[in-house]
């Protein structure tokens, strides 16, 4: 004999239906699992290392450019290029480069606010108008102003190490 004449005929009785396999049960949770630990990755292993770059030779000694190197494990995953002058205490961000995975992850903030602190008392602004910046500059409020306009110490130089749009 079969077993079926035990079974309930009723819809009221039937199983659940089976998920797809390829489904998770809680499949946001793990977009959110992801986004933490960059964000935790961001605040804990990035290193932040300062360079000056030599200017041309013969050129008149001014603000000198810098970059801050944002490294995790030996790889540069992004770079903040700007300019320093201590005697107008001025500083001038020319060039904001993170890497696509970091951008979420609160690092190009935590970067900005890395400036802030390395060098107190200087006033920033920025030459960017691109769009990916243009946030992250509003929230950190460094107003924007053309690419033009320099110290008194120095003209204004264009970032030989961004590339021209």
């Amino acid at each position: 004999m079969s077993g079926d004449h035990a079974r309930p005929t009723s819809g009221l009785f039937r199983s659940a239906p089976q998920a797809p396999p390829h489904a998770t049960r809680h499949g946001r949770r793990e977009g959110l699992g992801r986004r933490l630990r960059r964000r935790i990755l961001a605040y804990r292993d990035i290193e932040f290392l300062s360079t000056h770059i030599p200017g041309e030779p013969g050129q008149a000694p001014g603000p000198g450019q810098e970059c801050l190197l944002l490294v995790h494990v030996r790889k540069v995953v992004g770079q903040i290029h700007y300019r320093l002058c201590t005697a107008c205490g001025e500083g001038v961000i020319t060039g904001v480069d993170i890497d696509e995975h970091f951008l979420t992850s609160g690092l190009p903030t935590r970067a900005l606010s890395h400036l802030h602190s390395r060098h107190p008392g200087i006033t920033w602004r920025s030459t960017l108008a691109l769009r990916t910046t243009r946030d992250l500059l509003r929230r950190m409020r460094i107003p924007t102003t053309s690419a033009d306009t320099g110290c008194a110490h120095s003209p204004a130089v264009p970032d030989s190490l961004q590339p021209t749009r």
